[in-house]
């Protein structure tokens, strides 16, 4: 296997000079060779779109800076997925399709250079107007495909479909590590239909305020390794996918087989994410000995009535989270993405059970202490239809903030506008099969546990740090079968448990 340096073919670290077409020479030469390392070595280098082939790794140096350029018509059109679509968009910066024996490693940087891609996104959210011969060539690649019309991706009918830094579409055997990616004009790094890639090592950093700039994005992918990463991104950080409604049911690929571990996210919406685009499905899934820091949420799970799929097989262990709104969400009501043409898919009734109703079940949590949390300790919700199934929560700390000058908010995005005024427990409806054992909980007022609408409950050694006196520690609410024992209930006897039975509300 051959060595191939970029500035033999011609790159210059020179910011007046763009080394786009010598690090294409540079990926020939290796790729006709059968394959090898294409070397980066220090400097900055201007490039721009840049495509991997099979047995080709792609080398940074201590260093080594690739910076990609934000000139939008020379980003060719090819079919990716984009937002749960299999669709046509712009190439991503850096791309691997139908290839095998992918590397990118070393010490260097991918700047993705995303604020004039970002500048047009929040122009597009302003309502303004956008077109361009590139725009008017995906629109006309994407044609014949139907998206539909009533939906919350503000980019659709412009066709300025942003691209990730970093995308492999349909790769075998990959793996990323070592580097720094940052800036993306989209999703940061998004690896689809792969199979067997390793993650390790990497900084994923993008600013605060980049529009939907996640850190890694999984989507209907087999045997995925996520290992001592950083994350400090504008969204969420990592997140599992499976293709969205229809689109992603005629797949039907689900992500299965992931684990995230020793990794430590900083910022973002949430710390490891669940859909909502989980269409062909998410199993098999273990996330251990992280650090959640300041995101919104830390495990979330979020799907709807017309996503279908399932998310399932779940294990969080040895998990520490600080300043998060909610430590854990579980929503299958999520309203965002739904057809507002169809009222049905926000009621608060049970609607017949089809191929879009969503599964959210076999929910393992144990041993994880969260400390300063703002909203809610907890937020579970299915739907009256299909309630979650088969979570349980085992040797949980879960500490509220007790700055009444901090705000709540919302634990997750519902059908209903659910505020939390801040420090409150946990909240749960449309839930079978709950158990918390040896879970410990301090709001800054109120129970540790609200449950409603939910059945076969079991509470072992639940207990709330600062009981009050008229306070209970749970307030169950049409809720059958629940299941108490533990010091503090036979300390409190009647006081622990209230049971309010009264008329089904929405």
């Amino acid at each position: 296997m051959g060595f191939y340096d970029i500035t033999e073919f011609g790159a210059l670290p020179d910011d007046s000079d763009v080394s786009t077409n010598a690090i294409h020479q540079a990926i020939q030469a290796c790729t006709k060779a059968g394959g090898g390392t294409v070397y980066v070595p220090a400097g900055k280098f201007i490039t721009g779109p840049i495509q991997l082939a099979s047995n080709l790794t792609l080398y940074l140096d201590a260093g080594a800076v690739l910076s990609f350029i934000d000139d939008f018509d020379q980003f060719p059109v090819v079919k990716t997925r984009w937002s749960g679509y299999v669709c046509h968009g712009f190439m991503p910066l850096v791309f691997a399709q139908n290839a095998e024996n992918v590397t990118i490693k070393g010490e260097g940087v991918l700047d993705g250079n995303g604020q004039a891609w970002w500048e047009i996104n929040g122009k597009l959210r302003k309502g303004e107007h956008y077109e361009s011969l590139k725009t008017k060539e995906i629109a006309k690649a994407n044609a014949l495909f139907t998206e539909p019309a009533d939906t919350n991706l503000v980019e659709w009918p412009s066709q300025f479909l942003r691209p990730p830094l970093i995308q492999f579409y349909q790769v075998k055997n990959a793996s990323i590590s070592g580097i720094t990616v940052t800036n993306s004009p989209f999703w940061n790094t998004h690896l689809v239909f792969c199979q067997n890639i390793s993650v390790h090592n990497v900084h994923f950093l993008n600013p605060s305020d980049t529009p939907n700039g996640d850190g890694l994005d999984i989507e209907s992918c087999l045997n995925v390794r996520v290992s001592d990463c950083h994350f400090d991104v504008g969204d969420d950080c990592v997140v599992l996918k499976s293709g969205i409604n229809e689109d992603g049911r005629q797949y039907n690929v689900p992500t299965k087989n992931v684990t995230v571990t020793n990794c430590t996210m900083h910022h973002g919406h949430g710390g490891v994410v669940f859909g909502s685009e989980n269409s062909g499905g998410i199993e098999n899934v273990t996330i251990s000995n992280c650090v959640f820091n300041g995101t919104d949420r830390g495990i979330r799970m979020k799907t709807n009535r017309e996503r279908g799929g399932f998310i399932r097989n779940v294990l969080v262990n040895n998990v520490l989270m600080e300043d998060v709104l909610c430590p854990f969400t579980i929503n299958s009501f999520y309203r965002h993405g739904v057809n507002r043409s169809n009222p049905e898919l926000l009621d608060a009734k049970a609607i017949p059970i089809s191929e879009k109703t969503p599964i959210v079940e076999q929910v393992r949590i144990s041993h994880v202490t969260a400390k300063n949390c703002r909203a809610a300790a907890g937020f579970l919700y299915g739907l009256p239809e299909m309630p979650v199934k088969e979570v349980s929560l085992e040797h949980v700390t879960i500490e509220m903030t007790q700055d009444y000058h901090v705000p709540g908010g919302e634990p997750d995005m519902v059908r209903e506008v659910i505020e939390m005024a801040g420090g409150e427990g946990m909240f749960a409806k449309y839930i079978n099969d709950l158990q918390l054992h040896h879970v410990r909980i301090l709001t800054r007022k109120g129970p540790g546990l609200v449950i409603e609408e939910s059945n076969d409950i079991m509470l072992e050694q639940f207990a709330l740090k600062n009981k009050e006196m008229g306070t209970p520690v749970v307030v169950s609410k049409n809720t059958e079968s629940i299941h108490v024992n533990g010091i503090q209930r036979d300390q409190l006897g009647d006081d622990y448990l209230k049971r309010v039975e009264s008329e089904v509300t929405p």
